[in-house]
């Protein structure tokens, strides 16, 4: 199964970029390779946000969407995905926040595995490239939104 992992120190404060990760239907706007995105459901439960949300990834001739069940937990702030739907096996991905002095520290780390065995080794091969190119997205979206330099 594709498994890596991504570290990076973004210049925003740490709701700001939690936010920037929730707003789920905001990501054919800058994620790599999402065509679309629809979220089903939102509610607030204790220290917890519950999305399920569509995400359909693609390109050219090849897309398909996966229903995820996101779960964002207030007290160490996390965000975890679990796939319910789709063309995956499997799916875990989780993010964590944490406030630094010059910005937020977030690290993503993500273990699939999708159903076409073939793809499955073809994504293996190339996906940390993919997961940078994802989280080089995600930064650049949020100086774009959260330019604090000028605070």
């Amino acid at each position: 199964m594709p498994k890596a992992s991504v570290k990076r120190l973004i210049e925003c404060n740490k709701n700001q970029l939690i936010d920037l990760v929730l707003d789920i239907e905001k990501y054919p706007d800058f994620v790599p390779f999402c065509l679309d995105a629809h979220v089903y459901e939102k509610k607030n439960d204790g220290d917890l946000v519950l999305i399920i949300a569509d995400l359909t990834i693609g390109k050219g001739p090849f897309k398909d969407t996966y229903k995820s069940d996101v779960k964002f937990n207030k007290k160490d702030n996390t965000i975890n995905v679990t796939n319910i739907g789709g063309p995956l096996n499997h799916l875990k991905n989780t993010w964590h926040f944490k406030q630094q002095d010059r910005g937020t520290e977030i690290s993503f780390d993500i273990d699939f595995e999708i159903e076409n065995k073939f793809l499955n080794i073809v994504m293996t091969k190339s996906f940390q490239f993919g997961l940078d190119k994802i989280a080089d997205a995600f930064q650049k979206r949020a100086e774009k939104l959260f330019d604090n330099s000028k605070n």
